[in-house]
């Protein structure tokens, strides 16, 4: 087989570049370990930046999105009690961020991909890349029979997560660093059958612990505390976890809507970067390159700001020949990349409770708190981070 770009991994990066790459007359076959059905079964969560509902809309897979997804203009910030608005579309000039999940994302990018005639080999396994010093790498894979086929190609990247092959086609340590941060706390998640709490998110920092409130649905709602990434969700019956989430919200009369809860799981937390996103001809993009925590709602969304950077290097390289922007991917990536870990660090920081915290670290966050409730300046500071930098 032989194609332009080769692409591993059919999630967001993956499916994105290679719709962007079709509209610029750039061929590229995905190969994807996964089948379709898994792919568009895996629930996870989905805040989307404006600048990634622009990109969408843009390539034509926003339609469902826009008719769907849930527009927020602001989101709440509770603590000591109390609630405190933070009214992004104001703070920004009228962004705003959109609520909808990850997986939808993906059925829309798979259904769009698949509709205009791309190539997506689902359940087939890659098992190396070669000759990435070359200017005809490959890619070896398996497919769902057994089959052991190559795909060549003029570029390789790398879409396939944080345990795929792509990264660890880069030589650790003598090209590659690895940076980890690894959080002492993991999210306890649910999906409830039960009427939205909020008309917007809430974000709740508590002596207990940081608590999230989302929807999914009209009736369908998403709910996170913060937990032990090594306790066991048996330990938690429906009465106990409905308890937890009060209590973390509560105050001002605040009372969530509660219903049968149908999903139950632990997420644990860490933050990731993978330096440099490229070698020889392998790009990497999304999650093979980095991973933030949940708290900034920047996952999904750096895997969009990846593959804007690539697919505008790529399309570059067809119509001129010059490796210019190529060569600056990783450099240019990175600078939102790190942008985006600062402040999921930060998000995570101010609303966590920490285990070796005291109680002075417990005013500190609350001083700070009540910094971004009261202070324009630095309301706008969480804004313009939340809803997403422009693109480069």
């Amino acid at each position: 087989m032989r194609t332009q770009v080769g692409i591993v991994g059919a999630g967001p990066a993956g499916l994105l570049l290679s719709h962007i790459l079709h509209l610029n007359g750039i061929e590229s076959v995905i190969v994807e370990s996964r089948s379709r059905e898994e792919i568009e079964k895996t629930i996870r969560a989905g805040v989307l930046e404006q600048s990634t509902v622009d990109l969408m809309t843009e390539i034509g897979a926003g339609e469902r999105m826009k008719r769907e997804g849930f527009v927020h203009g602001g989101f709440e910030l509770r603590f000591g009690g109390r609630g405190h608005r933070i009214d992004l579309q104001d703070l920004t000039n009228g962004r705003k961020i959109t609520v909808y999940p990850q997986h939808e994302v993906l059925k829309d990018l798979i259904a769009l991909r698949l509709r205009t005639g791309g190539q997506v080999h689902f359940e087939a396994k890659a098992t190396g890349i070669d000759g990435l010093s070359s200017d005809q790498p490959v890619i070896r894979f398996t497919t769902k029979d057994g089959e052991t086929r190559e795909l060549s190609c003029d570029f390789v990247a790398g879409c396939d997560g944080g345990y795929g092959t792509s990264r660890a086609a880069i030589p650790e340590h003598l090209v590659r660093r690895d940076y980890f941060r690894v959080y002492p706390f993991g999210w306890f998640g649910i999906l409830a059958k039960a009427p939205p709490s909020s008309e917007e998110l809430i974000y709740a920092h508590h002596e207990r612990g940081f608590a999230l409130i989302s929807t999914r649905s009209p009736d369908v709602q998403r709910m996170y505390f913060q937990c032990d990434p090594a306790d066991n969700i048996d330990n938690w019956s429906d009465d106990r976890i409905w308890n937890e989430l009060q209590t973390r919200v509560g105050g001002d009369g605040f009372e969530l809507k509660t219903g049968a809860i149908f999903q139950k799981g632990i997420i644990p937390l860490r933050s990731f970067v993978c330096e440099p996103m490229q070698h020889g001809r392998l790009f990497l993009a999304g999650d093979a390159a980095h991973s933030v925590p949940p708290t900034g709602a920047k996952g999904l969304n750096l895997a969009a700001a990846d593959v804007h950077v690539l697919a505008r290097a790529l399309t570059s390289y067809y119509s001129s020949r010059s490796t210019e922007l190529l060569d600056a991917y990783s450099p240019t990536a990175l600078r939102r990349v790190w942008r985006a870990q600062h402040f999921s660090w930060w998000m995570t920081s101010m609303l966590h409770r920490f285990h070796e915290g005291t109680e002075f670290d417990l005013k500190r966050q609350l001083a700070e708190l009540e910094l971004v409730a009261s202070s324009r300046a630095a309301a706008t500071t969480l804004a313009e981070n939340y809803v997403g930098l422009p693109l480069a």
